[in-house]
């Protein structure tokens, strides 16, 4: 019965769609619905022409142009429209057949590091089971955990950086600065954003290693505590901006009764306005957790490039690989299963902030239904 009735809602939904199309086409003028479906076709075909790298790409897309430009000019409104819904699918597709080409391109790593678990043969679980990567040497193997353990260990150190340093510096601008103070000091932690990474880790590489290098008595001066610094700096401007937003969210009227009650501003910003824009500051954390783990030339640099686990494995004064700086230093020179093992890196990387991203957007619309009254 409760089959029944779904399938008989889908297909009133159907019913409702076809008809509202119909009466959209007998009510469109003929000629602006024959440009549109024109200009259409000739961006359907000019897609597909550059998928299959033909040579005659060039003569669909200079139709759509043609057409488009016609339309424009004569049936503006609904060839604006057709335009943004065929770029948003465009769009869409264009990241769906990135995520099919990694994932195709790393099954043959991970069929050569299939490995049994608990008598079961698991494609990819030697990569997970041993941490031994050597692409040269007999026997040739695949791990990532020596580069899951540098990720996490610069990710970790970066994450210790950039929240408190970051949720302080949004509390500063939203609930304490002066409009003229808020006025410069948000722009300059967003200036930040515009620094190219390459920037942070050759200060990193010229200034920060060599110091560490002779401060501690290190072999080289790479460490994972001062490229997670350097990351966490890099982090900074997204953690500010999310969480200056989330704080700023918080109703006027929450704060102005914990006043009237006899609150001070100390007070009120930390049991008031803190704790209900805990969800949006929360997501701004993971966002730069994020940021920080799909970081690769800041890494790349300062690290030495050694795929090895540091012993004993919280030892921060030593820095090995990660997973961006494997695939940035590798991928030049991989072929075969190699190159197939760097996007077997590239999907993990894409899960784990894939998973960040969706948490950080449910939280974020947890935080707004939870404002806006909705239970």
């Amino acid at each position: 019965m409760p089959f029944n009735t779904s399938q008989t809602g889908w297909r009133a939904r159907i019913e409702r769609r076809l008809t509202g199309a119909r009466e959209f086409v007998d009510d469109t003028d003929p000629e602006a619905l024959a440009v549109v479906t024109a200009s259409m076709g000739a961006l359907l075909t000019a897609f597909i022409g550059f998928l299959l790298a033909s040579p005659w790409t060039a003569v669909p897309f200079g139709a759509f142009l043609l057409v488009t430009g016609y339309g424009w000019a004569r049936h503006q409104a609904l060839v604006a429209r057709a335009i943004s819904l065929a770029m948003t699918t465009v769009t869409l597709l264009t990241l769906g057949l990135i995520v099919v080409f990694i994932f195709a391109e790393s099954i043959p790593a991970f069929r050569y590091e299939t490995a049994s678990v608990f008598g079961v043969s698991v494609p990819g679980a030697g990569m997970f089971t041993q941490a031994r990567w050597d692409a040269v040497s007999d026997p040739v193997r695949y791990s990532l955990l020596p580069m899951i353990h540098g990720t996490v260990m610069v990710t970790t150190i970066a994450t210790l950086v950039a929240a408190p340093l970051g949720v302080a510096a949004a509390l500063f601008i939203a609930e304490i600065a002066p409009p003229r103070v808020r006025e410069l000091v948000k722009p300059g932690i967003e200036i930040l954003a515009g620094i190219p990474s390459i920037v942070y880790g050759f200060i990193g590489f010229t200034v920060i290693n060599p110091w560490a290098s002779g401060a501690f008595d290190l072999n080289g001066g790479s460490t994972y505590l001062f490229v997670g610094m350097v990351v966490g700096l890099m982090a900074l401007p997204t953690v500010v901006s999310v969480a200056e937003d989330a704080l700023t969210s918080v109703p006027d009227v929450m704060k102005d009764g914990s006043l009237a009650l006899g609150a001070t501003d100390w007070q009120s910003m930390t049991s008031i306005t803190l704790p209900a824009a805990f969800s949006g500051v929360s997501a701004a954390v993971l966002l730069g957790v994020g940021r920080a783990i799909g970081e690769t030339m800041a890494a790349t640099v300062m690290l030495a490039g050694v795929p090895r686990i540091s012993d004993p494995l919280v030892n921060v004064f030593y820095g090995y690989e990660t997973l961006t700086s494997l695939i940035a230093r590798g991928y030049g020179s991989a072929n075969g299963v190699h190159e197939s093992a760097l996007f077997a890196a590239g999907v993990v990387l894409f899960v784990t902030v894939l998973c960040l991203s969706i948490g950080s957007q449910y939280i974020e619309a947890r935080m707004r239904r939870r404002l806006g009254g909705a239970e």
